[in-house]
């Protein structure tokens, strides 16, 4: 890479790391221009996934306040999405790498759509609510907790295969579930998240060196640690739309740069 190049990629990860604190789909910034620089698709995801590590921690200690009351629904979740994140990293290393460029496009595009249609379902989800709602102390009925770890298994399969839009998959699937807030949620979110591209990363190093770009990962880690402790701290001062305007667009040349 170029100086231009790395500045660009760096410069990516602290975007992500920002937006993945606050709103998610943060992977919608760093993926296309992991790809703009000449990275394959799988060894661009790869390399994404351990360099978000570092903004996932600082963006979940950035909400740590949210996260008062829940350590026993984290607890009970936390498990299905490690799980998940390993399922999701087998499939990525061990389907063919064609099946992958086919399928991103669609991922990017889905989380394209549940970016951009986040604001009608948190509406729909505040209306029905009343107040803050009960405390994330009480007590989630077995059934529902249930529902939950098949809901943080299944996007920590799809964040282990490709991590674009799981928070917001995250916060959409158990905002139908719990009676948080849409801080709590997104506090709640950060960690899972954390968990998933943890565990993921892990997994690459292990089995999947050589398919990293270990300057790429670098230069996403030290972008994003920075964004991620901004996003934290100040991200919430942002207009949301202006976040999901910039994702969205980025996503799109995404799928262009993809299909092209």
């Amino acid at each position: 890479m170029s100086w231009f190049e790395m500045v660009a990629v760096a410069l990516a990860g602290l975007a992500a790391g920002s937006i993945n604190a606050v709103v998610g789909s943060g992977t919608l910034v760093t993926f296309p221009v992991l790809l703009a620089v000449g990275l394959p698709p799988v060894t661009a995801t790869v390399s994404n996934s351990m360099g978000l590590v570092p903004g996932n921690l600082t963006g979940a200690l950035g909400y740590r306040r949210e996260l008062t009351g829940q350590r026993r629904l984290l607890l009970s979740l936390f498990p299905a999405s490690v799980l998940g994140a390993l399922t999701g990293a087998f499939l990525l290393l061990h389907l063919p790498a064609a099946a992958f460029e086919t399928v991103v496009p669609v991922l990017v595009g889905l989380a394209i759509v549940l970016v951009a249609t986040q604001p009608l379902l948190q509406r729909r989800l505040a209306s029905r609510r009343t107040g803050a709602g009960p405390s994330p102390t009480d007590r989630v009925p077995l059934g529902r907790t249930l529902a939950l770890a098949g809901c943080a298994y299944a996007t920590g399969t799809y964040g282990g295969y490709f991590a674009a839009s799981q928070g917001v998959l995250q916060i959409g699937l158990f905002g139908l579930l719990l009676p948080h807030s849409l801080q709590q949620l997104n506090a709640l979110k950060n960690v899972l998240t954390l968990g998933v591209n943890a565990v993921a990363a892990l997994t690459y190093v292990v089995v999947a060196a050589d398919r990293i770009d270990w300057r790429a990962a670098g230069l996403v880690a030290a972008g994003s640690l920075v964004g991620g402790f901004l996003g934290g701290r100040y991200g919430r001062r942002l207009p949301s739309w202006l976040l999901r305007t910039l994702i969205v667009a980025v996503g799109l040349v995404a799928i262009v740069v993809l299909l092209t």
